[in-house]
């Protein structure tokens, strides 16, 4: 398009000489049709596409298409091994030999991931040094179940590659020794993933910050058996920002106390996240003296109350999301609820597990927590309809919804027809008194809301830790049978209270509910309210 006869002409003459056609005039006027196909078959239209141009498509897709792509010429094979920044391999001991080889075509690796099969031997020490020398621009390494890596060969490899942004490993056999080695030799290094670490024994050195304590900004500490000895770590890292401390044996309130006192309101951090730890509401009261706290997650920790909670809510203003994991012990409820409601305006996620949440909470943060987009409500017994109706009625900037082994029933889920205006998608799982048939209803009434329910599961177990994973009746007989429902309804206490409800928050009566399971109240089983 817009292109002068010259450019064509320009194009078929690079055509010709790049296959080599090499014809008198008379022949190409005779054969000038099967040349043209010829050259249109062979032709090879990204020969123009500057490498870079070809580096930067190749950066769009995902690791089997760049593998396939490689394989379409000796040009493009030569591209991809100079624009790949990362690179996964299989860590097993065969693959030493092949190491060279590898390195000399990914020459531009920055990002590098090591896997071992729990069964296989992984590389050693001098697989990793080798690998060092030839990535010396390397910014990230992870490493999973390398269990013949020594600290001897982490301390070389911290010599080599002291750019180095972020380490991760997991399920590795070496210690104290070469975590301190990478600490003190990669000053840059912002971010220590630290996964079942086996090296680190009773009465290891500590581990310090060395060289990074003004670079480091994250981290995570899981399934640890002496954590404590990160304690300097974590203390002494002037700048960090996220920390994340799971499943990690000892008591750690002292480290958060330490954390707390250490630099008042300038502390740096902004997400904390405490699961199956030994720590009470001393560690939250010394969690409180952080002001810049965007995201908290206090998970399955037993010791920790209400009173914990409300100290960080007072101080902690900038709060964004919080997870809350009670483990049904009834110590974080309404008086938690109520204090976020009252101090943290900017909540955009709630999440609730195992929390005996009532009306009076849920009301008060959709009434104050105006900018909450992300809900969800797990394995809490005092959650059902009417605390439903209160969401549907309040949460106006609510997006994303998920009720998981909650008493709610279809009179719950009918009220999100019409609250929620930005709703765009529900997630209801294991709640008993829920039907398939009001799934269907609703993505009826609300076609552009995303409505997943696993009705069929009505087994009613509920695992706070997990993380997510008919037709209508039409005519009169659903005429009839929503008739019967509201005659069923009228006749007990809690659904008095549910239409006191829907008064209130000037929602419509029940009508168009689906039939389902409403018919057993037709034949007439007197069980209205042990669905509600």
């Amino acid at each position: 398009m817009g292109q002068s006869p010259s450019v064509y002409l320009d194009r078929d003459h690079y055509a010709s000489d790049r296959f080599s056609y090499s014809s008198s005039p008379g022949n190409v006027s005779s054969d000038s049709g099967e040349l043209a196909k010829e050259i249109a078959v062979n032709l090879d239209y990204t020969g123009e596409i500057p490498d870079e141009c070809l580096a930067y498509i190749f950066q769009f897709l995902d690791t089997g298409d760049r593998k396939r792509c490689s394989l379409v010429c000796k040009r493009w094979l030569r591209v991809d091994g100079q624009s790949r920044c990362r690179l996964s391999l299989n860590a097993q001991s065969e693959i030493v030999g092949s190491l060279p080889s590898i390195f000399t075509r990914f020459d531009s690796v920055t990002r590098l991931a090591l896997r071992c099969e729990r069964k296989s031997i992984s590389v050693s020490d001098d697989a990793l040094v080798l690998i060092s020398t030839r990535c010396r621009n390397l910014s990230r390494l992870k490493l999973r179940g390398c269990r013949e890596i020594t600290d001897c060969g982490m301390a070389k490899f911290a010599e080599n590659c002291k750019n180095l942004k972020k380490l991760s490993c997991g399920s590795c056999v070496f210690g104290a020794k070469a975590l301190n080695a990478v600490l003190n030799n990669c000053a840059n290094l912002e971010e220590l993933s630290v996964k079942r670490l086996r090296g680190i024994q009773e009465g290891a050195e500590a581990i310090e910050p060395g060289a990074a304590a003004s670079s480091l900004q994250s981290i995570c500490l899981r399934d640890l058996i002496n954590g404590q000895s990160f304690e300097s770590l974590v203390v002494g890292s002037k700048k960090l920002k996220s920390l994340m401390i799971i499943r990690c044996l000892g008591n750690w309130n002292r480290v958060l106390e330490m954390i707390g006192k250490q630099n008042g309101s300038s502390n740096s951090l902004m997400e904390i996240h405490l699961e199956r730890l030994q720590v009470s509401d001393l560690a939250l009261t010394a969690i409180s003296k952080c002001p810049n706290i965007e995201n908290l997650h206090v998970v399955k920790t037993p010791e920790c109350t209400n009173f914990g909670i409300v100290s960080v809510v007072e101080h902690c203003r900038l709060l964004k999301k919080l997870h809350i994991d009670g483990w049904r012990m009834n110590r974080i409820g309404d008086e938690s609820l109520i204090a976020v409601a009252k101090h943290c305006f900017n909540l955009q996620e709630l999440v609730l597990i195992g929390v005996n949440a009532t009306q009076e909470g849920l009301l008060a943060i959709a009434g104050n927590c105006l900018k909450l987009e992300r809900l969800a409500l797990c394995g809490s017994a005092t959650i059902g309809d009417p605390e439903l109706l209160c969401i549907a009625a309040k949460c106006v900037a609510l997006k994303k919804l998920c009720i998981k082994g909650c008493p709610i029933s279809d009179i719950g889920i009918e009220a999100l027809a019409w609250g929620c205006p930005n709703l765009v998608k529900i997630k209801v799982k294991k709640c008993i008194g829920v039907s398939g048939e009001i799934g269907e209803w609703l993505r009826e009434r609300r076609g552009s809301v995303v409505v997943i329910m696993d009705a069929s599961d009505i087994d009613g177990g509920f695992d706070a830790s997990g993380s997510d994973g008919g037709a209508h009746e039409s005519g009169t007989e659903f005429l009839q049978v929503v008739s019967q429902v509201n005659g069923a309804v009228a006749s007990t206490s809690n659904n008095g209270r549910l239409a006191s409800l829907r008064t209130k928050f000037a929602f419509p009566a029940v009508r168009n509910l689906v039939a389902c399971p409403f018919r057993r109240w037709s034949n007439g089983e007197d069980g209205s309210s042990h669905n509600l």
